[in-house]
């Protein structure tokens, strides 16, 4: 009789079970910890191209469309951007799209809350997409009022049991859309750390582009992908997307990203070719830097051929002290060869903005980190328009001269404590 015979089904069942989990634990370490794939841009061509020219290339490579007259208005800190999207959900007429990895209770919250309430009975449509694991402590009972009211709210990869094999993919954008017509991106989702202050804990610093004109509308599908997978609801039609008329001079693209099988994703292409196409100046503001070897060579190329390459990260009130901490083991790989790293002392430091030869200005929802570059769905807008670069290097530098340098040395003589934090960070890595 063969070995097995008195295998019971029960018995049979729970072999198969384990298998299944083993076989997605491997899976998940593989995500987590898997090494991304290593770019090695040596071209200088790039460096040569006019910017109109640039500009479609990168619309080519990163499959996005120009748009040629966007108006963009920069808003610094919770006060101003928070403000300037209630207004624009306050003149809502047909449609007011939220998508969020953050929305935390609290006042924001109830503000919001609040405002699309409001809008909901006027017979606007509201649709809410929070990402199941930033918005952990949000629960449709929070969303009450404006669910009564006829709006509409998914989350993205809850989880559970069936969505282990996509736990590691969040949604990290950050959009407010009203009529199709104005929309809101940058770095800041719904919670009062944006706004409020309170002792030990200073209101955190971030940016929040305003879009108006047709940019606004790859915006809007940037956001209906997710609402359909998040809901499994199709949307369409001119309340959502309607044919806008030009507004501004801004050139932009708006680079929608999210992981491929390979695990790139189009945001890395845009950071790396913005990267090497530097011949001045880079100018990068990130709350996480976490750069791999490919980002951290094409800094270092960068240093080499004489652009100021300037990197401003958070000091002290980081909110992720082991990512604070990894971020620091990374310096060693920069300062050295020129890199010039500053710490951010008022605040955390939430902003993230890529500056260009004073020219080329991304903003979004990507940090510099192998989350944002393979693993999470992001959305940036870039422009080449000096005058949208100008008024970012105003932030830049303000932020900048509350910052304080960390020199070579001084990385040097860092304390044991703090290389054993490092260390751990780095083997985690591919969690942050």
């Amino acid at each position: 009789m063969p070995m097995y015979a008195d295998v019971t089904v029960p018995t049979a069942f729970l072999v198969i079970a384990i298998l299944a989990i083993l076989v997605q634990s491997l899976l998940l370490f593989l995500a987590l910890f898997g090494p991304g794939l290593r770019y090695r841009t040596r071209h200088t061509e790039l460096q040569d191209m006019d910017p109109a020219e640039f500009l479609r290339t990168l619309a080519a490579v990163t499959d996005a469309h120009p748009n040629y007259h966007t108006e963009l208005d920069v808003f610094t800190n919770g006060e101003q951007f928070y403000e300037a999207e209630l207004a624009e959900i306050a003149r809502a007429r047909r449609t007011i799209n939220i998508e969020a990895y953050i929305f935390r209770p609290g006042e924001v919250a109830r503000q919001f809350v609040a405002a699309l309430a409001e809008r909901a009975r006027a017979g606007v449509e509201v649709r809410i997409v929070l990402d199941g694991i930033g918005s952990f402590r949000t629960t449709a009972r929070d969303f009450a009022p404006v669910l009564t009211a006829g709006g509409k709210l998914s989350f993205y990869h809850p989880l559970r049991l069936t969505t282990i094999p996509r736990y590691n993919n969040r949604t990290h954008r950050e959009l407010v859309i009203v009529d199709g017509e104005t929309a809101f991106v940058g770095g800041a989702g719904f919670a009062d750390n944006w706004l409020l202050s309170r002792p030990g804990h200073p209101r955190w610093r971030d940016t929040m582009i305003r879009v108006r004109g047709r940019a606004v509308t790859s915006l809007q599908g940037t956001f209906v992908e997710n609402w359909l997978e998040a809901s499994g609801e199709m949307i369409a039609g001119d309340a959502h997307f309607p044919d806008c008329d030009p507004a501004g001079g801004s050139p932009t693209i708006v680079v929608n990203s999210t992981p491929s099988a390979g695990g790139s994703t189009r945001a890395r292409m845009l950071f790396q070719m913005l990267l090497a196409s530097a011949r001045e100046s880079i100018h990068l503001t990130t709350p996480y830097f976490l750069p791999d070897a490919s980002l951290a060579d094409e800094l270092k190329r960068a240093v080499a051929r004489g652009v100021e390459v300037l990197v401003l990260v958070p000091g002290p009130h980081s909110d992720q002290l082991l990512t604070r901490r990894t971020s620091r083991l990374a310096y060693g790989r920069l300062l050295p060869h020129g890199v010039r790293i500053f710490e951010y002392r008022p605040a955390m430091l939430h902003a993230k903005v890529l500056l260009v030869d004073r020219r080329w200005a991304v903003v979004g929802t990507t940090n510099f980190d192998n989350r944002s570059f393979g693993l999470n769905d992001e959305v940036n807008l870039a422009s080449c328009d000096p005058a949208f670069a100008s008024r970012l290097e105003e932030d830049f530098v303000a932020d900048l001269a509350q910052a304080v340098e960390v020199t070579h040395e001084a990385w040097k003589n860092r304390g044991l404590l703090e290389r054993g934090t490092e260390m751990i960070g780095w083997l985690l890595e591919r969690q942050q």
